[in-house]
Order: structure tokens, then sequence, then C-alpha cells
């Protein structure tokens, strides 16, 4: 094999295993909703619970792939800590406004649209890092898919049919669980992160990291859109 060779198989056999990788890490992240083991709970509470709720929150956080997927695009190449507080307060803030406003005034829309655009904020905001586009100011996106991150989870916790008996003290406890979780799973990515801008071939993780960011985003997208035709 020429060497020319060689250096297009592993351009390309490189896009392949990431596109491969994000494909696993999507398939497992279809984590958007309220695990099954907790929706019984959901369905049957009456009345405040507000430590059970605070619980369930920041579980969903924590284990909520999209949110984490998009979140690490978006502090991705942040070094400050207050730009890091800055974009994710403002994640933070539109989240809770659809979450709650959208619980609470019954605002029903199909997941798999909402879960859609999420797909497609997490492949934005890998673009956005790799360079590729820049539509709006950094910040208002994040505000903006903020919003539409909140109403995903609005959506999957109108399905289990809440009672109306404590719903909007649950919803408020619910909502401060989940910005907890963000928190913590925050942290985790911000050291991550610090310890490979370390590494002196962070200009190439940087980019793959990204195009698996990208690759995870267009997974998710595909099938949500899948499942919105079919049902």
């Amino acid at each position: 094999m020429s060497k020319s060779s060689q250096t297009v198989w592993l351009r390309y056999g490189r896009w392949v295993v990431l596109s491969a990788v994000a494909l696993v890490v999507a398939s497992e992240g279809w984590s958007h909703g309220v695990a099954s083991s907790d929706q019984g709970f959901l369905a049957r509470a009456e009345g405040v619970h507000a430590g059970p709720f605070l619980y369930l929150g920041a579980k969903h956080m924590v284990t909520g792939y999209d949110h984490l997927l998009y979140l690490a695009g978006v502090i991705f190449y942040l070094r400050a800590l207050t730009d890091v507080v800055k974009f994710v307060s403002l994640f933070a803030l539109g989240h809770s406004i659809t979450l709650l406003f959208g619980v609470l005034a019954g605002i029903n829309i199909s997941p798999y649209f909402i879960d859609a655009i999420i797909g497609l904020s997490i492949c934005y905001k890998a673009l956005e890092n790799l360079g590729t586009i820049r539509f709006i100011d950094p910040k208002l996106a994040v505000f903006g898919f903020g919003l539409v991150h909140g109403f995903g989870l609005s959506t999957k916790l109108q399905d289990l049919a809440l009672s109306r008996d404590g719903l909007i003290a649950n919803m408020i406890n619910f909502n401060i669980g989940v910005e907890i979780g963000q928190v913590i799973g925050l942290v985790i990515l911000f050291i991550g992160l610090s310890w490979l801008r370390e590494r002196q071939d962070f200009d190439t993780v940087s980019r793959n990291t990204n195009v698996a960011l990208f690759g995870a985003g267009l997974v998710f997208f595909g099938l949500q859109m899948t499942g919105l035709f079919v049902n």
C-alpha cells in the first residue's frame, strides 16, 4: 500500500471508527426519559414528596446522556470556571422554564420531535466547536437549546399522568434535583477536560472527540425522526 493510500485510509478510517463509537454511545443514550423502575413511583405519587423528587431529578441528569453530551460540547473549550458558570446557567434557565411550564401548563409535544431537535443540538454544538458553523451567538444558542431540552423531559413526565396533588412542589423539587445532577456531571466533565488540555495531542483529541459527538447527535436525530414517522 502506498504512503498516500495509507494516509487516505487513516483519515477516513478514523471517521468510520469514531462514527461506530458514536453509534454505540448514542444507542445507550436514549435515557432522556424517566427510567422504567421510577415510573411506577411517579405515577402513584400523591402529595408532596420532596426527597424522592430531588433524587429522581438528579438521577435523571446524571444518567441523561443526551444532556451530558450537549453540555460536554458546551464546556469543551471553556477554560475559565466563570465562563462555564455563565453558559451552564443559561442552559439551566432555559431547561427549568420549559420543564416547569410544560408540565404545569400541560403543553404536550411529540417526544420524538423534541428529541430529534435535541439530537440536532448536539450536532450543532459539535460543528460549532469544529469551527464549521456559527449561526448565532453561542450564549443565545445554549439558552435556546436549554428550552428544547426542558420540553423533552416535560413531555416524558406528562406521559406518566402525574397527580395534580402536590404537583407544583414536586416539580420544583424535581427541577432542583436536575440542577444538582447537572453540577455533579459538569464537575466530572470539567476535570476530565482540564486533564485532556494538558496533553500534547489535545488538538487531535479535541477534533476527534467533536467528530464523535457529531456522530452521536446525528444517530440520535435519525432514530428519533424514524420513531416520529413510524408512530
